[in-house]
């Protein structure tokens, strides 16, 4: 039996989809649905059981499972709320890894990108406790996924008991099927889909750098697929621990991920540059890219979607069509 929490959300979602796909009928999803839409990202799956959050540790008791994929989180970037975030990022992070450091049950969890803050430190993913102290994220919930990480990380090098698995995966900017409950948290292309398909122009931000155009800023763009093939990977290899970035080790702009989408859609490219609110430009982030090396060293040679091919992949079977999810 595999426990997935935050089985409804994006990566979540997708995650109990690949393992369905792939005949596992003994998958556990917990997370919170309330009068949400986020029940339509497992509409087509096969489950179990479904835990709500409240519940989860007295279900826990003892119970012995397959492994635990920890994707429940609370990942706005603008959330403001610390201690709902710390209870929920952190603390309920630290309850599951004891709880399968006395089980012996591998964990794997999500990290994030955000850990990195506005990337002075590189985006190398050294989790070594040194190298992550030296990493100052921009926002709480970046923060609590930080503290998590520094958590893991000194507790291995004081030779402490953790898991017999036990991975944290920082993800960059994932994309794909399932993601439209997030509101302003979807990525660009499930945002700017509607306009693009009646017509109408997409904005992006201007540039407020010289060395930079507009629309050149870049992020590392993964197809969720993606990321679902590596935590099927990490689950067929229970000898890797440590904490891996997952990206594709590629940036590119916001340009590119746009014009792929009017591609995709057999359109011209209308692009509008508009002024970025001025709270955002000294925080902004104008290149993140992944080190995908340590991934790579580990074993994992399952190759990244080029951005065209998974943003053609999205429009034309979710987006272009009356059902968009997976």
């Amino acid at each position: 039996m595999l426990l997935v929490t935050g089985g409804a959300g994006f990566i979540g979602s997708n995650v109990v989809a690949g393992l369905d796909e792939a005949g596992r009928g003994d998958i556990v999803v917990n997370d919170r649905f309330g009068t949400g839409e986020n029940w339509r990202n497992l509409a087509k799956r096969r489950l179990a059981d479904v835990i709500p959050p409240d519940d989860l540790i007295d279900w826990l008791d003892g119970r012995k499972l397959d492994a635990v994929i920890h994707m429940g989180a609370i990942t706005d970037t603008t959330a403001t709320d610390g201690d709902l975030v710390i209870a929920t990022n952190f603390r309920l992070s630290l309850k599951l890894l004891d709880w399968c450091t006395t089980t012996r049950t591998p964990f794997i969890y999500a990290s994030s990108a955000a850990t990195y803050g506005d990337g002075a430190q590189g985006f190398a993913d050294d989790w070594s406790s040194a190298a992550l102290r030296r990493l100052r994220p921009l926002n709480l919930y970046g923060w609590s996924k930080h503290l998590f990480d520094l958590a893991v990380s000194e507790r291995c090098a004081q030779g402490g008991p953790l898991p017999p698995q036990w991975v944290g995966l920082k993800f960059f900017n994932v994309f794909g099927p399932n993601e439209y409950h997030k509101g302003e948290m979807m990525s660009l292309v499930a945002k700017r889909f509607d306009e693009a398909k009646v017509g109408k122009p997409v904005r992006l931000f201007k540039s407020y750098r010289e060395d930079i155009a507009d629309g050149e800023q870049k992020r590392d763009f993964i197809y969720v697929d993606d990321v679902v093939a590596v935590v099927r990977w990490l689950l067929e290899t229970p000898k890797i621990s440590g904490i891996f970035n997952v990206g594709t080790g590629a940036a590119r702009s916001f340009r590119d991920l746009i014009e792929a989408m009017f591609r995709a859609l057999s359109r011209e490219p209308n692009i509008e540059f508009i002024d970025m609110p001025p709270a955002m430009r000294e925080r902004y982030q104008y290149f993140t890219q992944s080190d995908v090396e340590n991934l790579r060293r580990a074993g994992y040679n399952g190759g990244f979607t080029p951005l065209e091919e998974a943003v053609t992949r999205y429009v034309t079977g979710f987006l272009d069509r009356p059902d968009r999810y997976r």
